[in-house]
């Protein structure tokens, strides 16, 4: 693809706006929930707690949107031009954005978060095959990483300040703001996008068909237990901070500015590393993620090391987003565009699992700090599911033989073939 260095550079920020304005409109939604709730919600002034569990289904309303809109809007876009599909689902965001914002109601207010959510996982997709496309080939991961780069920074600059918004002005700010980015995102994208045609031989068929792959399967639960270790302990990190770290209100923005900040540094090496070798990424990231989560459990309580293990955390689960992203993608064959899609399906149904999960085991009480270990056996998990779909890979080969290939790297042309 041959675009002028300003403009390529302009092709990809734009994306990466994109990725922001959804990583805030996500995660600052949690920042706002009291607010939100206090607002919409009857009875809350009686019964806080019952208000903020009640409201807690605006999370879970969005969550429930990228795991439903993902597939579906990817398998409607399969012939569609990549320029064209990321000016509707940024035009559709925009829109949804601002009605979360107006609606008068808490069911209302319910449905839009909801209906914000569904241009979600194909937008992340998208995005990264186009990022891809613009830097090259051979770059499929540092294109998913530059996709993802605006999540990870909304969670170190947009979330924050989001939050700070919805406390100053009310948090029906907060949405319109992200309209707002939305809106920009729309022009630039209009203005800097590559137009690509579309593929008119794509279908619905052959774009649901590739779910026909059991070791797409595969890798879809490998996201699914994988990241749930992470949400285990990001849903609760406030609870964290106040309640076993004992430090003020106030230190809970940079708690998640840390975790936000692991998360950059993680997916831009996760996205250099997944294109050198995504098996050796899978081998080193995922043991990486679980002794941090294990050292969170035993140290969380002493604050220098909260924030040194929550950076931690955040950069290793980080790492492997764009590697697990990537092999998906590969993994799909011709319907990229689904498997791109569907890792993020995949992310929030971790995101529910582990949130979920978390709350039960403190409920049962066994404290705070009782979710990193069950993050521990998730995270794992995952790397068991991964191991296994790198040996069903490797063929004939032992799983020991596929752990060393994977250590050292392909030895033969057979093993390169399959790097995957």
């Amino acid at each position: 693809m041959q675009l002028t260095p300003a403009r390529r550079l302009a092709a990809l920020f734009t994306l990466a706006l994109g990725g922001f304005g959804i990583g805030t409109t996500e995660f600052a939604t949690m920042g706002i929930l009291p607010l939100t709730a206090a607002d919409l919600v009857p009875g809350f002034a009686d019964d806080p707690a019952r208000g903020i569990a009640h409201a807690g289904w605006i999370i879970t309303a969005y969550a429930l949107g990228v795991v439903v809109g993902a597939p579906l809007v990817s398998t409607w876009a399969a012939r569609m031009s990549q320029r064209t599909l990321v000016l509707l689902l940024v035009v559709a965001f925009t829109v949804a954005n601002l009605a979360s914002g107006l609606m008068p109601t808490f069911e209302l207010t319910l449905l839009a978060r909801f209906v914000a959510a569904i241009p979600h996982g194909a937008y992340f997709g998208v995005a990264s095959l186009l990022a891809a496309r613009i830097m090259g080939p051979g770059r499929q991961g540092a294109g998913v990483a530059l996709a993802l780069s605006g999540l990870t920074i909304a969670n170190v600059i947009g979330v924050p300040l989001g939050t700070w918004l919805g406390q100053a002005a009310g948090w029906r700010w907060t949405y319109v703001a992200v309209a707002v980015i939305f809106a920009v995102t729309l022009v630039l994208a209009a203005a800097f996008l590559p137009r690509v045609p579309g593929d008119p031989t794509r279908s619905a068929k052959r774009e649901l068909a590739a779910f026909r792959n059991p070791r797409l399967w595969l890798m879809i639960a490998v996201a699914c237990v994988g990241f749930g270790g992470f949400f285990a302990v990001y849903s609760y990190a406030a609870e964290i901070v106040t309640r076993v770290a004992l430090l003020p209100e106030s230190a809970i923005a940079w708690l998640l500015a840390t975790v936000g900040l692991g998360m950059t540094v993680g997916n831009i090496v996760g996205g250099w590393a997944s294109d050198k070798s995504l098996r050796r990424t899978i081998m080193i990231a995922f043991p990486a993620f679980t002794v941090s989560l294990a050292l969170f459990a035993l140290l969380g309580a002493i604050p220098v090391a909260l924030f040194v293990l929550a950076f931690f955390i955040g950069a290793a689960s980080s790492a492997l987003i764009p590697t697990i992203q990537a092999r998906i993608i590969r993994t799909a064959g011709e319907a990229e565009l689904l498997g791109a899609a569907t890792n993020h399906a995949a992310f929030n149904v971790g995101n529910a699992l582990g949130a979920a999960l978390g709350g039960a085991v403190i409920a049962a009480g066994f404290g705070y700090l009782a979710p990193a270990w069950l993050g521990v056996a998730l995270a794992a998990l995952g790397f068991v599911l991964a191991l296994w779909s790198l040996h069903i890979d490797r063929g004939p080969d032992t799983a020991a033989h596929s752990v060393i290939a994977t250590v050292l790297g392909p030895t033969t042309a057979g093993i390169e073939v399959i790097d995957r």
